[in-house]
This record gives structure tokens, sequence and C-alpha cells, in this order.
């Protein structure tokens, strides 16, 4: 299939291609318990672990970006800590699955090397046969989150980045190959090329969850960001598919935005406009449930058209 690039778009061109689509519908907040005063947000999709649906989370202050991932199962119509999982001092969790593991991965923050009380951050990776037997086996680059890292049909390893500064600004997604994890390296990230016409350099994106086509195409759930004028923060869920053999891309197209979802709380009034894209759960009937993050508080699902459907075979 060929895919269509045209001239990268922004966040206000994008909302208004949306505005213009049917709406969304069963928005709902997920009632989780027994992190005490806590929020849950940033979550995944519910994925399968033991023979049990489980997501994870993270956890977190309202005042505070001290955070934990947890994983959660449900109980009647709440979603409660799963009992002897382990917690990781992560945020923003992500899982996969390549040569039959599971692969956790999140972002984990240290005290920056050269900027007094600031914190840098990483992403890290986990793989075991369950999320009980997880062992790290990967860190990216210091000052990159959104790394992600799926396995294709013929086994090698899709790989997107999401370099800042002086290669990627405020975050621009890149992507390259490798045959399989073991040679998955700092080198092999850094130097991948990125995607052409995607963020304007007043904005930025990054990639949450990958989902191998039967097409082999790969569909990139992500999200794409602004500032507004007073400095809030709007995130918008988004997709784009690649064709990994030409490096080819398709246009960035919104899927959601806050107003789709319930009303609920947020960290702060700045980030009141915030979706942050956690999973996709695809279904048989053309739709797909979408988990988000919102507003840095809560956690939340969405169903939507399956945002793929048109790319597999």
């Amino acid at each position: 299939m060929k895919l269509v690039k045209s001239n990268v778009k922004t966040c206000s061109e994008l909302l208004a291609d949306y505005e213009k689509k049917d709406k969304p519908g069963d928005p709902e907040k997920l009632l989780i318990e027994g992190v005490g005063a806590k929020d849950v947000y940033n979550i995944t999709a519910p994925f399968e672990d033991d023979g049990e649906l489980v997501i994870a989370g993270r956890v977190e202050a309202r005042d505070s970006e001290k955070s934990e991932v947890h994983f959660f199962i449900k109980a009647g119509e709440t979603w409660v800590p799963r009992e002897g999982a382990p917690i990781y001092q992560l945020q923003d969790p992500f899982v996969t699955r390549i040569a039959g593991d599971r692969v956790l991965g999140g972002v984990q923050t240290f005290p920056h090397p050269s900027i007094e009380n600031a914190l840098g951050w990483r992403t890290v990776f986990y793989k075991g046969s369950s999320i009980n037997t997880l062992q790290e086996f990967f860190k990216g680059p210091d000052g990159m989150k959104d790394l992600r890292i799926a396995e294709l049909l013929n086994g090698s390893i899709a790989v997107f980045t999401r370099p800042q500064g002086e290669k990627g600004g405020r975050g621009k997604i890149g992507f390259t190959l490798v045959p399989s994890l073991d040679e998955l390296t700092l080198a092999a990230v850094e130097n991948a090329p990125l995607l052409e016409n995607q963020f304007t350099d007043e904005e930025w994106g990054g990639a949450n969850e990958l989902h191998v086509l039967s097409s082999g195409l790969i569909g990139v759930l992500g999200h794409i960001a602004s500032f507004d004028s007073e400095g809030n923060r709007h995130y918008y869920p988004m997709r784009f598919v690649v064709d990994p053999k030409t490096g080819e891309h398709s246009d960035i197209e919104l899927i959601a935005v806050r107003n789709d979802f319930l009303p609920g709380a947020s960290k702060r009034p700045d980030l009141v406009d915030v979706v942050f894209s956690g999973g996709l759960v695809r279904k048989e009937d053309g739709t797909a449930d979408l988990y988000a993050g919102i507003s840095d508080a809560e956690a939340h699902k969405l169903t939507i058209q399956d945002p793929f459907l048109p790319y597999e075979r």
C-alpha cells in the first residue's frame, strides 16, 4: 500500500481536520482503587498476563512527579492492585511482546548530571515470561522519552525514537530497524533518522504504542503536542503508519480530543487539555478502545473507529 505524506500540519490544522469527522462514543473513566489518595494515569491498555487481564499505570500524588508504576486487575467495576506484582520506580509504562517474552518499559528519572535540583530521564526496558519475572535488559539514551520497540513479522525489531535538543528540538520521532533485541544499542537508537514533515519546530510528539499490521505495516499510536500563548499544554492522541521496508510514512491524524472524554480532575491548570495515548485494543467490529491518561490525573477509555483498519491487507 502506498502511504501518502503531505506537508507538515500544526496541531491547530489537525484539530480543524478532526472536527469534520464523526465523534467517538462510550467515554468511561476507569475506577482505580487501592492506592490511597494518589492518582493513577498514563495507563497501558489491558494485556494478558498469567491468564488474567492487567493494566499498568503511573501512580503519584497530585502535587508530585515522584511516580511509580503499579499493576492492576479488574474486580467488578473497579481496578485494584494485583497482589504480589512488582512496583517500579518509573513513569508512563508501556508493554509489548517480543520473541515470546513480555516486555515492559517506562521512563526512569535521575538527578540531572549538570543542572542543580533538576531531573534527567531515560527509557528503561524489562523482559520476562510474565510481569513477575521481568529483568532489565536495556537503557535508552539519557534525555529520551517515548522510545518504543516492536517485533515485526520477520522477527526483526522496529525502533521508534524521540530525540530532543540539537537533533529533535522539542521532540521529533525517529525510526530504524535492528535484526534482534541483542542488537538494540545506544548507537542504533541515537543514529535513527528522523521521520520527515511530522512536526513543526514549535510543536512536538512521540510514539506511545506500536501495532504490527497483517500487511506488514506498522501502526503507530502516538501524541502530538503544543503550547498556547499562555503556556498551557495541549496533547492530542494521533496515529500514523510506517512501511518498515521503505521508511515511508503516512500523515498524522488525530483520533480523539479531550472533550471526547468525560469531565475530570487535572494535575495543574496548564494540563487540562492533555490526553496521553496509553494503548489501543482493536476489536473485530471495526472499533477500538483507546486507553489514555487524562490531564495528568486520571485514566479514561474511549471507543473510536479502528484507526489502523484501512491499512490491513
